[in-house]
């Protein structure tokens, strides 16, 4: 039987070339066959839209009884206080949603483009992990000109529907390169009880 999963990006129009097949591989490590789909309805359109509970709150209104487990993805953006913001959502999802659904929000250190880059092993050598992870912009500091070098600046998504699936072939490296954000959210998610 298959794990249904929607992702919740704060924007999906980039995002979901990138959450997409990098959270197929991380479900597969925790040994779930998983439908993993991106909430498109409602856009939510950023961070601050993604961070209330009423948007939050119609989401899993409106899909609960068709997903197993929601999960909730957004940048982190340089601010520590986020994953006390995706706790307090996390505690309301809960109450919510009761025993027939999961609910988990993770922040990506800093932006969700790092992830993809953690999985790309052909990175300029002088660029230092420890800066790209540190980088509250990485996109543009190190994701965009990554694209640029490889022409795919004009592809369709700044290159992230070519990228996100080369990257997630690497998926045991993201998850080594990013233990703060993919590994804790594996982790939680093969803890994770199987729904119903």
């Amino acid at each position: 039987m298959s794990f249904n999963v929607l992702a919740i990006p704060e924007d999906f129009r980039k995002d979901e070339h990138l959450l997409k097949p990098i959270l197929e591989k991380m479900l597969a490590a925790c040994g779930r066959k998983a439908r993993v789909r991106i909430c498109k309805d409602p856009l939510l359109g950023g961070v601050r839209e993604a961070l209330k509970w009423p948007r939050i709150q119609e989401i899993l209104d409106r899909y609960r009884g068709m997903v197993d487990c929601f999960l909730l993805v957004v940048d982190r953006d340089g601010l520590a206080g986020r994953k006390e913001s995706l706790a307090a959502l996390e505690r309301e999802a809960t109450r919510f949603l009761g025993a027939e659904g999961r609910f988990f929000a993770e922040n990506a250190w800093q932006e969700i483009e790092v992830w993809a880059l953690a999985g790309l092993t052909d990175l300029p050598r002088s660029w230092s992990w420890k800066s790209i992870r540190e980088a509250a912009n990485a996109k543009e500091a190190y994701f965009d000109r990554y694209a640029h070098q490889k022409g795919l600046t004009g592809a369709p998504f700044g290159g992230r529907e070519r990228l996100g699936p080369r990257a997630a072939q690497n998926y045991p490296r993201i998850r080594k390169l990013c233990p703060e954000d993919v590994a804790a959210l594996e982790n939680r998610l093969r803890q994770a009880r199987e729904p119903g």
